[in-house]
């Protein structure tokens, strides 16, 4: 049997709380609390939907957060 791979931590964070907050501002944040991975997209962007652990998401318009998601 293959060994189970160690796999990255989720941060334990309110990711409701970045709603609001500036593009930059989130990123940063989200990075200092352990995000492994953070990406922003456009609202409607077309992407894989893939999960990947540590991962947070942002929909981004008119450089504010509107949205966010993880995996």
């Amino acid at each position: 049997m293959a060994p189970v791979p160690d796999l990255p931590n989720t941060p334990q964070d309110d990711i409701e709380a970045y709603v609001g907050l500036a593009q930059q501002d989130a990123e940063e944040r989200a990075r200092a609390r352990g995000w492994t991975t953070v990406r922003s997209l456009a609202p409607g962007a077309m992407i894989t939907m893939e999960y990947l652990v540590g991962r947070l998401n942002f929909e981004v318009e008119d450089g504010q957060v509107h949205r966010s998601w993880q995996g």
